[in-house]
This record gives C-alpha cells, sequence and structure tokens, in this order.
C-alpha cells in the first residue's frame, strides 16, 4: 500500500483519530478494526508519517504503553486531559486501557 497525504486510508485513519475524545484512547490495532482493516503497523505508519497535527497521543501501542519516543510529550497530554494512568511516573508509565479505551460508534 502507496501511503501519500491524500490516501483514502490515510485520511480514515487521521478522521478516527480526531474523533478520539479527550482523555480517551486507541491502539493502533483498534483504529485499523475501526476502519475494518487488520493494519495496524500501517495505522502506525500513517501516524508516524501524517499524525503530527492530529492528536496523536490518543493512539497508543497494546499493553496501554504510549507512542515510542514520545512518552514524555505525550504524558504532558494525558494529565492536562485527564486520562487515566497507570504507574504516572515517566518513562514507566502506561495508560489504564481498560478505563481510557474509546471505540467510534
Amino acid at each position: 500500500m502507496r501511503l501519500t497525504p491524500d490516501s483514502p486510508f490515510v485520511t480514515d485513519v487521521l478522521d478516527v483519530v480526531e474523533s478520539i475524545p479527550a482523555g480517551r484512547v486507541m491502539t493502533y490495532g483498534d483504529v485499523a478494526a475501526a476502519l475494518g482493516s487488520r493494519a495496524a503497523r500501517v495505522v502506525g505508519q500513517v501516524m508516524s508519517h501524517y499524525g503530527s497535527d492530529s492528536p496523536w497521543w490518543r493512539v497508543i501501542r497494546s499493553g496501554g504503553h504510549p507512542p515510542l519516543e514520545h512518552e514524555a510529550r505525550a504524558l504532558e497530554h494525558y494529565r492536562a486531559e485527564g486520562t487515566p494512568l497507570l504507574d504516572a511516573v515517566a518513562p514507566g508509565y502506561r495508560i489504564d486501557y481498560t478505563a481510557a479505551r474509546w471505540s467510534p460508534s
């Protein structure tokens, strides 16, 4: 799959990410599933290349881990939005996925 800013998959991923409410999260796999796909890694690529203007911190790794190499910046957003956290001390914190998980209707 070739990803460009105007690719339908890129647009769809960013639309799902924009719809995640403050204080809630989805995993890369959740975003893919919401689009009827199993391409969690491609969702990660979309976020890496085109997600900087979106609420990127609301898309997390499985196990409740924040985006890799953005843990400190993401923690600021989680605290500001009141996202439920586990072990809320950087760098080893996680998001309380059970409490924070969101699914589009």
